[in-house]
């Protein structure tokens, strides 16, 4: 019996470093994170710093890896695609949301193949003119110029966010067709042009204009978050003004595939929570222009699906439709 037992034992401790092989540790190699923008972006930024205490939580280097085009799409579906085993992560925006509309025949489904880990930051956008060509001084100012002429509005490309934020203004002024919409290929092109005087008006991502507005060339007519914002704290909110129907925040948050086990999607959850709240973390974001948030994966799935439905109306009801 004593050498059965003992047979036994042995039997069993042999067969340990089979099962660990079997579930190997995470990572085993350096894991990739896509961000479908180009590198210097805003998303890329946030992407950078979680990457970076990532890689220190791991003891792996977090690769970001950048590929722009197709309106996000190429990036997107380069993440479906890759081994849903964890060593993928996809940086997303609310470009993401209104794409699943955009995009009815995009090569992935945003709904089911991909899972949200955390919502991870949000940043506002601001209803700028210009400075020395704009006889607005207010919001008020602008929406009754818009009900009386017609007004360029320009954006950073058709269902981007300023463009939302542009539709969001001409409904909020009633302001019908007065209001012509100019895409652009980027913000910085745009901002540009409305700080020459080439364009009437922009709801812009805040940390595009940002320079325009400290150097005094834009004026900035209202912040459309919900809450004042540190780097403006002068400017408005649109809900102080009795206009929160233009409240619009673009966002990031970082995701992975369904497919991923749940085991290791909590694992992703946790290490995530624990990269984005950490304190120096914190701080690069907020210099960044982020309100950093860091939003559990259920509450962070709750927005995104949120979001996805809200702009799914708009650009429905806009008839927006992709760059050409």
């Amino acid at each position: 019996m004593i050498r059965r037992r003992t047979t036994f034992a042995l039997a069993a401790t042999l067969a340990l470093p089979g099962l660990a092989r079997a579930q190997p540790a995470f990572p085993d190699r350096n894991p990739r994170y896509i961000v479908p923008f180009p590198p210097g972006g805003l998303t890329d930024i946030m992407a950078r710093l979680l990457a970076q205490k990532l890689s220190e939580i791991w003891g792996k280097a977090v690769v970001i890896d950048n590929r722009a085009g197709g309106n996000a799409l190429i990036g997107a579906d380069l993440a479906a695609k890759a081994a849903p085993d964890g060593h993928t992560l996809l940086a997303i925006t609310l470009t993401h949301a209104v794409n699943a509309t955009l995009f009815p025949n995009a090569p992935y489904d945003f709904r089911r193949d991909f899972a949200v880990l955390s919502l991870l930051g949000s940043l506002p956008l601001v209803v700028v003119v210009n400075a020395e060509r704009s006889p607005a001084r207010s919001l008020q100012d602008l929406m009754q110029l818009a009900r009386t002429r017609a007004l360029n509005g320009g954006s950073s490309g058709n269902g981007s966010p300023p463009h939302l934020g542009l539709e969001l203004f001409r409904r909020a002024a009633r302001a019908g067709d007065n209001i012509v919409h100019v895409p652009y290929r980027g913000g910085a092109p745009s901002v540009t042009d409305l700080a020459a005087g080439n364009l009437d008006l922009m709801v812009s991502n805040l940390p595009e204009c940002l320079a325009q507005i400290r150097g005094g060339r834009l004026r900035p007519l209202a912040i459309t978050s919900a809450e004042r914002h540190p780097l403006v704290p002068e400017v408005p909110t649109v809900r102080e003004l009795g206009t929160p129907e233009l409240e619009i925040t673009n966002w990031t948050a970082v995701l992975t595939q369904a497919a991923v086990p749940a085991p290791l999607l909590q694992r992703l959850e946790r290490d995530v929570q624990a990269a984005i709240h950490d304190p120096e973390t914190t701080r690069r974001g907020r210099e960044a222009g982020f309100q950093v948030l860091g939003w559990d994966a259920a509450r962070s799935t709750q927005f995104v699906r949120a979001e996805t439905d809200r702009w799914a109306t708009l650009v429905t009801e806009a008839q927006i439709k992709p760059d050409a």
